[in-house]
């Protein structure tokens, strides 16, 4: 009788406690697609064999990206936009040293922008402003007729993220974010290495964006970046480490994202920053110096994410994968962890030494990422290597960027991309606002989550 009992209360409490759990739950709210619009998965748009790109924001990134620009053949360069004529005219400059035509300029305002989406010549708008202004010129770019492509993270608030997403199955235009990590070499190899099965099924996955700052912080233009950490919480820097974790997982494309939670720590060093430059005492500054956000998807995966742009610590996106089979880790050192089984005779030279204890040997290493070199990196590795722009990965995403619009073929990242990626600021925001409390996140697709099986580059 007694047992019963206590398998009776001990039932009770645990639909009790699911109960409690469900209910802490934060909800965010999905917006109704409009009637007759439909998603833009695997989005095909016409070919535009000469594509005309305007840059919007030419201060820390744009420029590098008009350079890159200047050597990927069908690519015309027809308007260059900032606050100053300083900027506009240096790229200008980049642009004749490189034997193109000059571009016409627009400045002086920060409303400039708005004649260079109404051009009507324009094929493409490159965003590389202030955070706060992305969304905003990417949602009227569209509306103008444009391709827009992004600088990370794409949107802020849940709001710009969905009036993207809208705008974009309206218009049937292209958004993409411009995140450069999910193309460096050692990502897209590992990338090719997950997909062919090489690490098993894959449960767990790690990124961040850890870089001390204090050398750049008065870099940036009326020092948008640092007033933006002043008066917010969490991590607002998300998507170099949320993109090559959601690619592996296959993050809409056969699994979705279900929840986060978010936890950080105090913030001491940039207010500490601040004193010693300015002598100002910011007393409310609201991001702490490490945040750390853990994410559980509907197939039972998860993925960690830490932000940390204060902290004494070695440059890190961490980038991390586990399997049932193997590992991959990026950083501090490059290596992979394998089951010697799991390696076939031409990448194995002393297998009966390997197992997933330890990461494999150097020339093991080396085989693998010959073996499994990524598809987009074997023509065009050398290439962007030389043009450079983060060791090149900037420019494998400009020329990808490029040659899927002219060929009309579906962009390697979507809007949704851009909505899971960026998401974490605000989400991870109400999460620490109220004292970690698990928080919905929204399936951007509205249910087109499952349609594609996993992720797949246009060829």
């Amino acid at each position: 009788m007694k047992t019963s009992n206590l398998k009776f209360i001990l039932a009770a409490c645990i639909m009790l406690w699911g109960t409690f759990a469900s209910a802490q739950m934060i909800k965010t709210k999905t917006p109704a697609r409009a009637k007759g619009q439909t998603d833009v998965l695997r989005l095909a748009a016409p070919a535009i064999p000469t594509v005309r790109v305007a840059f919007i924001g030419l201060g820390m990134r744009g420029p590098g990206a008009v350079e890159r620009m200047t050597h990927i053949p069908g690519v015309e360069i027809v308007a260059l936009c900032d606050m100053t004529q300083e900027n506009t005219a240096k790229s200008n400059e980049i642009l004749t040293k490189a034997g193109f035509p000059k571009a016409q300029e627009f400045y002086g305002d920060e409303n400039a922008w708005r004649k260079v989406t109404a051009l009507p010549n324009v094929d493409l708008v490159y965003v590389a402003t202030d955070w706060l202004h992305h969304a905003s010129i990417g949602v009227q770019a569209m509306k103008d007729g444009k391709h827009v492509a992004i600088e990370v993270p794409g949107a802020l608030t849940m709001k710009e993220i969905w009036e993207l997403i809208d705008t974009s199955e309206k218009t049937r235009k292209h958004c993409m974010q411009l995140e450069n990590c999910v193309y460096d070499f050692f990502e897209l190899t590992t990338l090719n290495m997950a997909q062919q099965g090489v690490f098993g099924e894959i449960l767990h996955a790690e990124g961040s964006y850890i870089h001390g700052l204090q050398p750049f912080w008065g870099e940036y233009w009326n020092n948008w970046r640092m007033d933006y950490n002043i008066k917010h919480r969490g991590d607002v820097y998300a998507t170099h480490g949320m993109g090559p974790a959601c690619q592996a997982l296959n993050i809409h494309r056969g699994d979705k994202m279900n929840f986060l939670v978010s936890m950080d720590t105090k913030a001491v060093g940039n207010p500490a920053y601040i004193k010693e430059k300015s002598g100002k005492e910011i007393k409310d500054f609201r991001n702490g110096d490490h945040t750390m956000t853990m994410i559980r998807t509907e197939n039972g995966k998860t993925i960690h994410i830490q932000h940390d742009v204060t902290s004494p610590r070695p440059y890190s996106r961490m980038y991390q994968l586990s399997g049932t089979k193997g590992f991959a880790n990026k950083y501090p050192l490059e290596g992979y962890a394998l089951n010697g089984k799991e390696l076939s005779d031409d990448v194995k030279p002393n297998h009966e030494k390997l197992n997933a204890h330890s990461f494999v040997p150097e020339e093991v290493k080396k085989a693998l990422m010959e073996k499994y070199k990524h598809p987009i990196a074997k023509g065009i590795e050398e290439q962007a290597k030389k043009v450079g722009g983060h060791g090149g990965m900037d420019f494998i995403m400009d020329y990808r960027l490029i040659y899927c619009l002219q060929k009309g073929l579906p962009l390697d990242m979507d809007v949704y991309d851009l909505a899971e990626w960026s998401c974490l600021g605000p989400l991870t925001e109400i999460s620490l606002d109220n004292n970690s409390a698990p928080v919905e996140i929204p399936d951007f697709t509205r249910g087109g989550w499952n349609k594609l099986k996993k992720l797949e580059f246009s060829e």
